[in-house]
């Protein structure tokens, strides 16, 4: 039927209702559902009678023909569906994305939405990226579930050993600090695994609560496009190891709305690790990298490198507080990419600005 609609767009279809002189205690007509009423008179439930891209809109007339011998004729007048000014924003700013991923020759998603209000854009929402240091946050989030849940405490100590250590080439300030090992408490090892984005110690966390754990955690939340698979040794001895321990764009959005509702966390939990992502050094210049210096920006970032010009992973997702108080969960990643650091880097913090700015209008 669309495609019969859509040429003709304003043209009139008759609508003939012939009614008995007692009209009033008539059945119902067709109509009649239609309008009440006057002739002019619209009803709101138009979905039960008009296809979905097919609806009266507020200027859209019914027309009633002078009612003689009984015989009543009202023309309803059809039109397509348009955009509405939210949706023609939306197609602006995600043409705007897209053009701006193209700087860093690659795969980029992106996926972006106002917690309170549901406004969005995406760019490849449901694509499979490698996540890299990304999935330290679920990592981090069944740990202080398992904390609340009593199962583990925050000042209880882990041993660190050398046998734990990531290789060179991984990041790991333990390592790099304590060459022999350490004794640290969980929320030391919380604190450099997600602020300091520790591949040692986000494996003693990982140990702690096993990979069936994290899986277990993320289907209670009803998130099926994240995937925590393997420690970061196993990812560091394998390159193709990261593409096993993926998100989508749109997998990591529910993650951060499940962390800003507290779904799964309590308060205090929450707050720690918002806490230790607001806090975290590691590349500034992606998601904060062109936002005013005050906004506050909760984020976990994730770098793989790769062989020879081919970058697989360069990402951060979190939490951006608008100057209204509204929350902007955003995840942005960018995988086999052959532009620099620099360009890849300048891409996420020109897809966020641009996406801050369009929704700080609202």
């Amino acid at each position: 039927m669309k495609k019969i609609f859509l040429p003709i767009g304003f043209v009139f279809f008759p609508l003939i209702i012939i009614c008995a002189c007692n009209y009033a205690k008539s059945p119902k007509s067709f109509l009649d559902t239609v309008s009440t009423g006057s002739g002019s008179d619209l009803v709101s439930d138009q979905h039960a009678i008009f296809p979905n891209d097919y609806r009266l809109s507020s200027f859209d007339q019914v027309a009633t023909a002078p009612c003689t011998d009984c015989v009543q004729v009202r023309f309803i007048a059809f039109r397509q569906s348009r955009p509405t000014p939210k949706d023609k924003q939306n197609d602006a700013l995600q043409k705007q994305i897209a053009q701006i991923a193209s700087a860093a020759k690659g795969r980029v998603g992106v996926a972006a939405e106002v917690l309170e209000t549901g406004e969005s854009v995406s760019l490849n929402p449901h694509d499979h990226f490698p996540m890299q240091s990304v999935y330290k946050l679920p990592i981090g989030m069944v740990v202080l579930a398992q904390v609340d849940t009593g199962k583990l405490n925050l000042e209880q100590k882990e041993r660190v050993d050398q046998s734990d250590f990531v290789r060179l080439g991984q990041a790991s300030p333990v390592r790099d600090k304590y060459p022999n090992g350490v004794e640290l408490t969980l929320s030391e090892l919380l604190r450099f695994t997600v602020s300091e984005s520790d591949g040692t110690t986000s494996d003693v966390l990982l140990d702690l609560v096993g990979v069936e754990g994290v899986t277990k955690y993320l289907n209670e939340l009803g998130i099926s496009e994240i995937i925590v698979a393997n420690s970061e040794k196993e990812i560091g001895k394998d390159r193709e190891t990261q593409y096993r321990n993926w998100a989508s764009p749109h997998g990591a959005v529910q993650l951060l709305r499940s962390l800003h509702e507290r779904r799964g966390l309590s308060e205090q939990s929450q707050q720690l690790l918002l806490k230790l992502m607001t806090e975290t050094p590691t590349s500034a210049m992606r998601l904060k990298g062109l936002l005013p210096k005050t906004v506050v920006v909760a984020h976990k970032t994730g770098t793989g490198g790769g062989n020879g010009d081919v970058a697989p992973a360069t990402n951060d997702i979190g939490l951006i507080t608008l100057p209204d108080g509204r929350h902007l969960a955003i995840a942005v990643f960018v995988s086999d990419a052959r532009a620099d650091l620099v360009t890849r880097e300048r891409t996420i913090a020109r897809i966020a600005k641009a996406i801050y700015d369009e929704f700080t209008r609202h």
